[in-house]
């Protein structure tokens, strides 16, 4: 029983391939001046390509019409009748023997030999000889045309070309284009070619559109046998490519002034009116259909062209990457979730007073005699309430026995020593277990903030990495200021913005940030040069933030010390954030000043993590309470260089000021140092920064030596200053003078000034 026939549909996409194709069979067979039929050249490769062995023969019969001839059409019914019934057979047999197909090839030129009506050329050759030449050009085309149809049928704007695939597609252009100019006219062949030449400058906007003209005007060239045609065409695609920048209009009517001016080299002016009109026209029907064409088409070739290159592969690779990177981090986050709610789920127990109730019930009163009477008249509960009152007060003495327990019990005295030895034991498991269930709390914190930093990443790296399309345009500008770059890579959009770049390491970074920044239409900054050998670097640029900041800082060690126990830090979070901190170990030395390093370093680390705030200070906090008896004070302010947002924490600091141009901002926090109580509660603010507003942060060193806020608030008001660090130098010196040169306490300011990026 046979199997059902499948059949391919003949859709609208398909139907356009196979008239293409005709198309370009009977421009083929007017290549040659004695319309040698070529077409079988191409019907080979069509084969060759898996297409339709019926519909490419048809059209092979259909091209043998233009050399006007029975004997031609026998002989192109002849090949078709051997190509197409060869492939059909060996797709039968299911056979893919390569030397089977090249026997098909040469059986089909054997028609050609022995039957095609050759007009015998003026060469000092006999017609056989002739035959022989042309019947090996038509095997060799035949060759070359598969690569070529190949690569425009599978591979073209899927990937890259190979130089030969290229070279191949070249050559049947090579002989399509001279039949086009002999079997249409050169006036059809140059709107077609020059609108192709004006449509690829629009799209390539590179250097890679003259090597395009170059072989647009191959078949002009072996047409005149002259090589002044590949001078104009890329002449032309030089000056379109020059006026891109202005628009597809400026590019497409500067052919209307080049090419009539070129075409004078070609002494068209001396043909007949008709010819030069004709000649003319086409070039303006080519300017016309380049800007006819419809906006949308034109962006939907571009995607095509960015996404279908030699970078399609690393582009899908990084998405495909970072989804899986962010799956497994999220993963991980949900495991340490897990881990805190275990650390923060308490086991149950019974309740203490109870339980040491118990415990005197049955050692001491065990071999009472009076122990059922007791029992019966309710005396143990008494006891429960005298055990209660001890677990507050930490022992018990004769004045805390219940009235009923002191008149019925028989060993009052035994009965108070017992429970005071019981209280000590139960006031040490008291404290085992407060600081288990601390130590549980700390982990808990911390598989929380690990939880969300993980969580975080894992959204950030699960989110698609955009990539934009200003690669050819930043390719055009940094070659008009004279920086090649071999690879440019531009992705993310707004302010996530990164390009990569690898060039000399020679090359300016300003000259280049300049340059990418008015190409893009984006202020850009060097983020990071990477060296890759001696010659070469990659230059990553990122979108350069609103403002950028200076810092100043003037201290004073206490006298008769030799370390300030006063330490601060500038910190760059990112590209886009930092953080400045100011922390006072309270007191001096050395002491004091470990304090205040471990305080500064562990929030460092914290937010440098990207921890939550609440718990860097709670986690912050327990660390340092744990760590000794000195505590420190602190200011802390996260700063924005987009917005100029500053979130500002301060833990039992002085007030600190914001100096903006008109006006001076207190800002002041009210809570305890970090590490004097079990939890932290800071003060936070949020505060708004404009070019050259200053941010200060004094230690109390320097607030106490002005006496009183209002003063201090005086002095700042009249300040007029133009740099962080001349401002922290004259309020550390208006302070010393207070003293009379002498520092009471050791003394610190940290100044910040906002400036707008230049």
């Amino acid at each position: 029983m046979k199997g059902p026939v499948i059949t391919t549909p003949l859709t609208l996409k398909r139907a356009g391939k196979y008239c293409a194709l005709l198309l370009c069979m009977v421009l083929l067979n007017f290549a040659l001046p004695r319309r040698e039929p070529l077409s079988a050249a191409l019907l080979y490769a069509a084969l060759a390509c898996g297409l339709d062995p019926i519909l490419m023969g048809l059209g092979h019969l259909l091209a043998s019409v233009s050399a006007l001839s029975w004997m031609a059409t026998l002989s192109a019914f002849l090949q078709a009748l051997i190509l197409a019934g060869g492939f059909w057979l060996l797709k039968r047999m299911k056979r893919k023997a390569v030397w089977g197909k090249y026997a098909l090839l040469v059986l089909s030129v054997l028609p050609f030999f022995f039957l095609f009506p050759l007009v015998s050329y003026a060469l000092p050759l006999s017609l056989l000889w002739q035959k022989a030449i042309l019947s090996l050009l038509i095997v060799v085309l035949a060759l070359l045309f598969e690569g070529g149809l190949n690569a425009l049928l599978t591979r073209a704007f899927r990937c890259r070309l190979t130089a030969a695939q290229l070279a191949e597609v070249s050559l049947l252009w090579l002989f399509s284009g001279a039949g086009m100019c002999s079997a249409l006219g050169e006036p059809v062949f140059y709107a077609v070619s020059l609108t192709a030449l004006l449509v690829a400058a629009q799209l390539l906007k590179n250097a890679s559109a003259v090597p395009l003209a170059v072989v647009l005007s191959l078949p002009l060239c072996l047409t005149h046998a002259d090589l002044l045609p590949m001078a104009i065409f890329a002449a032309c695609a030089c000056i379109a490519l020059l006026l891109t920048p202005y628009g597809r209009i400026a590019s497409a009517l500067s052919l209307l002034v080049c090419f009539p001016a070129a075409m004078a080299l070609e002494g068209l002016y001396a043909e007949s009116t008709v010819r030069i009109a004709l000649t003319l026209s086409a070039c303006v029907v080519a300017a016309i259909l380049t800007i006819a064409l419809p906006e949308k088409l034109y962006t939907r070739m571009k995607h095509t062209l960015l996404f279908y290159r030699e970078r399609s592969l690393p582009r899908i690779a990084i998405n495909r990457n970072r989804r899986a990177v962010g799956e497994r981090l999220y993963e991980v986050s949900s495991l340490f979730r897990e881990i805190e709610t275990a650390f923060e789920t308490d086991d149950p127990r019974p309740s203490a007073t109870q339980a040491l109730a118990d415990e005197l019930r049955y050692t001491l009163c065990a071999d009472c005699a009076g122990r059922g009477r007791c029992e019966k008249e309710g005396v143990f509960a008494s006891m429960e309430r005298l055990v209660s009152v001890g677990a507050v007060k930490g022992q018990v003495s004769l004045v805390d026995l219940p009235n009923d327990l002191a008149a019925k019990c028989q060993n009052a005295a035994g009965m108070l020593f017992a429970c005071n030895r019981l209280l000590a034991q139960y006031q040490g498991s008291v404290r085992e277990e407060e600081s288990a269930r601390e130590s549980r709390k700390l982990l808990a914190e911390q598989a929380h903030g690990v939880s969300e930093i993980l969580r975080g990443i894992a959204l950030e790296q699960s989110e698609e990495c955009v990539f934009a399309e200003g690669e050819n345009a930043l390719s055009g500008a940094l070659a008009q200021a004279g920086i090649l770059s071999s690879e440019i890579f531009v992705y993310g959009e707004g302010n996530t913005i990164t390009v990569s770049l690898t060039l000399p390491q020679t090359v300016n970074a300003k000259t280049l940030c300049r340059v990418a920044s008015t190409a893009l239409g984006v202020p850009l900054s060097l983020a990071e040069k990477i060296s890759l050998n001696e010659e070469n670097a990659c230059f990553v640029l990122k979108r350069r933030p609103e403002y950028d900041a200076a810092f100043g800082v003037a201290s004073k060690v206490k006298d008769g010390e030799t370390r300030s126990g006063d330490t601060y830090s500038v910190l760059k979070i990112d590209e886009r954030r930092f953080l400045v901190a100011l922390s006072d170990g309270m007191g001096s030395g050395p002491e004091a000043r470990d304090v205040s390093d471990r305080t500064l370093t562990l929030l460092e680390s914290f937010y440098k993590a990207r921890m939550p705030s609440d718990t860097v200070l709670s986690t912050v906090n327990r660390l340092i309470s744990y760590s000794g008896e000195t505590f420190s004070c602190l200011d802390l302010a996260a700063v924005d260089l987009d917005t100029g947002d500053a979130d500002i924490v301060k833990i039992g600091s002085p007030a600190g000021f914001i100096l903006a141009e008109e006006e001076l901002h207190v800002l002041e926090g009210e809570s305890l140092p970090m590490g004097m109580l079990d939890a932290v509660h800071p003060a936070t603010l949020r505060a708004k920064l404009a070019a050259g507003d200053f941010m200060l942060f004094m230690s109390d060193g320097v607030t106490a030596a002005f006496g009183s806020s209002a003063e201090l608030y005086a002095y700042l008001s009249a300040l007029r200053p133009l740099n962080p660090q001349s401002l922290a130098e004259e309020v550390l010196k208006k302070a010393l003078s207070y003293e009379r040169g002498r520092a009471e306490d050791d003394m610190t300011v940290l100044a910040v000034k906002l400036l707008r990026s230049a």
